[in-house]
């Protein structure tokens, strides 16, 4: 996220990448020609053979898909598409130990004959992501992509966002019931628009970016105030947007997570950047020493964002059969609101009053430098005992 960001606020873990369907991979060199998954659909369009292939029963259609290729039960909470018209599947348990819906992963094989290997998955991990809180809604895709999927209408997508939400632990109230819902609906906008991942962050960035341009361009007014702070308070939408898209898709990876992060750096580096840009050509300014205010409050902000994710980088994972984590606390809800990215971005609002807007600016600041003082030491201790 942003300014405030802590090691449990971040609204997009993964970014995303471009979807699309992996289902057509070989599996693993030196896999059975009939595991458990289903069996290669041949190299040429003659319908796979009819015999059930492992655990995966179903037969393959006329054109040579393979059967079951947009797959089985929805995983609760998950954002799994039912299928439409293929040859169903649905009885099938799910396989495996991950999560995988069965059946999901039978795309037809590549033209080696490689087929998938005998662990209960498919090929190159085709279309099931396990281990994310939430499965794709079109996804199981085989092959060209050519299975026929139940889009999930707006509303019904708005419903499966909602029970796949992250934890609310570490997080404001803002962030909590403002950024989140809101990034819930543009969520839910995207993906009926067809819209990846990716390029919502890149929607993100144009709208930060624009507010950002505008506030070092502009001669601070009050409508200019009001344009500063929606650009930046839906690109923060955006920003919660595309991780929860990632999630409901099942499209989350290292790619899209490592763009998330850049886009937030940058627009936590920028807008600093563009309050220093504005006392230095518009503000009358008591003395020079405030032209160091927006250099400070960079500082700590860079600090909180990156010394946050490094540490929930390096943090150890839960083991498994740990003890759930305590309910999230709306005292430190509360307390986190003068850190959360979204109450910083009302502080523009204030433009409009070149002294409101210096000492709203500082105070901010203020509470900034005592959260990383507090956060830095948090931190230390916690990776010490790793």
């Amino acid at each position: 996220m942003t300014g405030g960001w802590t090691a449990g606020d971040r609204d997009e873990v993964r970014g995303g990448c471009v979807t699309g369907t992996t289902s057509d991979r070989a599996a693993e060199a030196g896999g059975d020609p009939a595991g458990t998954a289903a069996g290669p659909a041949g190299t040429t369009a003659e319908p796979a053979t009819a015999e059930p292939a492992g655990t995966t029963a179903g037969a393959a259609e006329a054109d040579g898909e393979a059967a079951g290729t947009a797959a089985g039960p929805a995983v609760p909470g998950s954002g799994l598409a039912e299928t439409a018209t293929d040859p169903a599947v649905a009885g099938d348990g799910p396989a495996g130990s991950g999560g995988e819906a069965a059946g999901a992963t039978a795309g037809p094989a590549e033209a080696d004959g490689a087929s998938a290997g005998s662990d209960g998955r498919t090929a190159a991990k085709a279309a099931g992501p396990a281990g994310m809180d939430g499965d794709p809604a079109r996804a199981g895709v085989g092959g060209a992509g050519k299975a026929r999927v139940r889009e999930l209408g707006f509303g019904d997508a708005v419903r499966r966002l909602r029970d796949a939400q992250k934890t609310a632990k570490g997080v404001s109230l803002y962030s909590r019931y403002v950024n989140r819902p809101a990034g819930r609906v543009l969520a839910a906008a995207a993906y009926r628009a067809r819209l990846t991942p990716n390029q919502v962050t890149l929607v993100s960035a144009a709208f930060s970016g624009a507010a950002v341009a505008a506030l070092a361009l502009g001669r601070p007014s009050w409508p200019l105030a009001v344009a500063v702070w929606a650009g930046l308070v839906v690109g923060f939408a955006f920003d919660s947007a595309d991780g929860q898209l990632a999630r409901l898709l099942g499209a989350g990876s290292p790619a899209g997570e490592w763009l998330d992060h850049v886009v937030d750096c940058a627009k936590i580096t920028a807008v600093h950047a563009a309050v220093l840009i504005t006392f230095y050509r518009h503000f009358d300014l008591p003395g020079d020493g405030w032209l160091l205010l927006p250099l400070g409050f960079q500082l700590a902000a860079v600090l909180i964002f990156f010394g946050g994710l490094l540490t929930d980088k390096l943090k150890p994972r839960p083991a498994p059969g740990a003890p759930a984590p305590a309910p999230p606390s709306r005292l430190r809800a509360v307390a986190l609101l003068p850190v959360d990215y979204g109450v910083f971005c009302l502080v523009f609002l204030l433009l409009g009053s070149e002294r409101a807007f210096r000492l709203g600016y500082l105070a901010l600041f203020a509470v900034h430098a005592l959260f990383l003082v507090a956060f830095l030491a948090k931190w230390f201790r916690e990776l010490r005992r790793v």
